[in-house]
């Protein structure tokens, strides 16, 4: 089992950055494919970014392209979100996932989730 905690979350101004983490435990992630969703409050949780193992290559929903970048470093265990030039109506929940096989848009399809950091953005 992979258990997948986020940090970074928090209080920011629109337009400002943040950088969210998501450290692994249990297992190396080294050979899965990462990812992290979004959840606003009433909707369902999107996709956001998505990376294979290799770093080779990366997903970003339309609405985040060339404003945040995921990355990871299997050497810590860890996956990145960064964050840059945050608008109000991408607050919510960010969820940290993580499955064997290719990246997928489907949240049902993703095995591991973390617990969750809450991301508020005001204006």
């Amino acid at each position: 089992q992979v258990q997948l905690v986020e940090s970074g979350g928090g209080l920011v101004q629109a337009w400002c950055s943040l950088r969210l983490s998501c450290a692994a435990a249990g297992r190396t992630i080294s050979s899965y494919c990462m990812g992290w969703f979004r959840q606003a409050p009433g909707k369902e949780r999107d996709v956001v970014a998505a990376i294979n193992w290799s770093s080779s290559s990366t997903y970003y929903a339309d609405s985040v392209k060339g404003r945040f970048t995921i990355s990871r470093d299997n050497a810590k265990n860890t996956v990145y979100l960064q964050m840059n030039s945050l608008k109000p109506e991408e607050q919510g929940v960010y969820y940290c996932v993580g499955r064997r096989e290719t990246v997928t848009l489907a949240a049902t399809e993703w095995d591991y989730w973390g617990q969750g950091t809450q991301v508020t953005v005001s204006s």
